[in-house]
């Protein structure tokens, strides 16, 4: 459960993180993009090896970040329903989901 997210903050299960992560399979990883602040396909291995039902990706507090046309496609393709917010709408919906869900945030911009 994500407790609060604040620019650059993000507090899971009483830890702070001040860098993007992944949340999937119930575990946190440090997330890095290959183009900074684009979604490729390759950027989400980690999340799309465990096959969740959703993918919830946030943004950004100002929304900057982009997930790539080609990265919706193969999302779709893998059967992944993917939920694209500002960070702090997508901390919300992520924590309402129910069911097998992944998220990816971007921390900042």
């Amino acid at each position: 459960m994500i407790e609060q997210y604040s620019f650059g903050h993000i507090g899971i299960d009483g830890k702070e993180y001040t860098s993007d992560i992944i949340i999937v399979a119930g575990k946190v990883h440090s997330w890095w993009r290959k183009q900074g602040h684009a979604v490729g396909p390759e950027d989400l291995d980690v999340i799309v090896d465990e096959s969740p039902e959703v993918l919830v990706v946030g943004t950004g507090a100002h929304g900057f970040m982009k997930v790539l046309d080609k990265t919706r496609e193969f999302l779709e393709n893998k059967g992944i329903t993917l939920i694209v917010k500002k960070t702090g709408e997508a901390v919300t919906v992520f924590n309402t989901l129910t069911g097998k869900k992944a998220a990816a945030f971007h921390l900042t911009c």
